[in-house]
Order: structure tokens, then sequence, then C-alpha cells
């Protein structure tokens, strides 16, 4: 496993992101773990975030032209992991998100950051993808702002859980929209990572916490 996605699964740790225990997600399903992105707080652990996404993007996204956020978690991502792009591999690309609600005066219209201009490549970043729902809510924003051209979405985690069918969220928008689809890390990664280490040392995936995750996604996991 390449060094930055190990420290990607501690940073997300320290930062409270990645808890272990016993939760309930908005589709009722009860998970051993939770990825609550909102707890990225701080101009430093943002500032990391993004360079986590940059590292990530460099490693798998050639040529894009726009940044893409959906409103609104997506916002400040676009935002810290352009800055990332351009301090750390010197690439400079604009970013881009979406209003909730069309803007009617000042700079009108649903868009904030870079326009949208025909023939742009389009990557979107996002936090966490469980059903795609945000990501089918975007595509019709994109395709009539221009005729651009998505070459692919950008997650943290990919939570390998079955979307609206059978499998992962991330192939299903992969096939749906003819785009790459990855993550910075996966969750079988961070199981792999996790699994008996320690990590300043407390260990959050023992035995027990390995069989309940095994359990959940004996029901849940993707095919």
């Amino acid at each position: 496993m390449e060094q930055y996605k190990i420290d990607f699964i501690k940073f997300m740790i320290d930062s409270g992101v990645l808890t272990f225990g016993d939760f309930t997600t908005k589709s009722g399903r009860k998970t051993p773990f939770f990825i609550n992105a909102g707890n990225y707080k701080t101009g430093e652990q943002l500032k990391r975030l993004g360079e986590f996404y940059a590292q990530a993007i460099q490693n798998e996204y050639d040529d894009f032209d726009i940044l893409f956020g959906p409103a609104y978690k997506g916002i400040p991502l676009a935002v810290t992991t352009s800055i990332a792009l351009s301090t750390l591999y010197n690439k400079n690309v604009s970013y881009c998100s979406n209003r909730k609600e069309m803007k009617d005066h000042g700079d009108k219209g649903i868009l904030l950051g870079s326009k949208l201009a025909d023939k742009q490549k389009v990557l979107i970043i996002e936090d966490v993808t469980t059903a795609g729902t945000s990501i089918y809510e975007t595509m019709p924003i994109l395709r009539t702002q221009a005729d651009v051209e998505v070459i692919g979405l950008i997650i943290s985690v990919d939570r390998m859980e079955r979307g609206q069918g059978e499998q992962s969220a991330l192939v299903e928008l992969k096939d749906k929209f003819h785009m790459k689809t990855c993550a910075i890390v996966t969750m079988a990664e961070v199981v792999e990572y996790l699994y008996n280490t320690p990590v300043e040392g407390k260990i959050f995936i023992d035995d027990e916490m390995k069989s309940r995750i095994d359990d959940y996604y004996a029901l849940y996991g993707a095919k």
C-alpha cells in the first residue's frame, strides 16, 4: 500500500473522521464504522486533506481542466485540492461548484468559481458516496451549463457497499456515465492496515471489530 494511503488512514483517525462502534447510516443500515467528513474543521486539516486528494489525483488522472465540487461539501474540497495541485505539482486547474439555488442578482447563475465551457474536461470531487445520489443530481447541472466531458470522480473513501443494485456506487457511476471512478483509500485497505495494528498505542480493529465488519459486508457489500 502506498505511503500516502497509510498516512491518510491515520489522518482520518486523528481528525475524528473515521470512527468505530455502533452507527446507523442515512439508509438505515446498522454499521460498525462511520466516516464523517464534517469533522475536518481546521485550516491545517483542510490543507492536508487537499494534499491527499491531490496525491490520489496525480496517481489516477492525467488531463482535466476543471475540478468540480458539488454543493455543499464538495465546495471546500474543490478549493483546497486545486490549491494543493498547484503547490505540489504545479498544475493550474480551475475549480467550480454549484449553488443549491439559482442566484438572480450580482454574479447570476447556479455556478461558483470558474464558468464551464464546451469541450472542457471535468473531474468531480466528493467526500464519500454511498448511493451516488449527489452525482446523479450533478450530471444534469453540468450538462445544462456546457458541453463538457466528465472524465472522472474522486472520493476520499470507497465504502465498497452496494449502491442502487448489487455493485458498488462507484462501479455503478463508472458504468452509467462512462467515467473513471476512484478513491484515496478503500475500506478494504483501511481494514488491511488497521487490523491488529496500533495507531498511537490503540488498536481500532481487533478480532471482534474485524468480525463485525466482515458480517456487515456479508449483508451489504458490493458483489
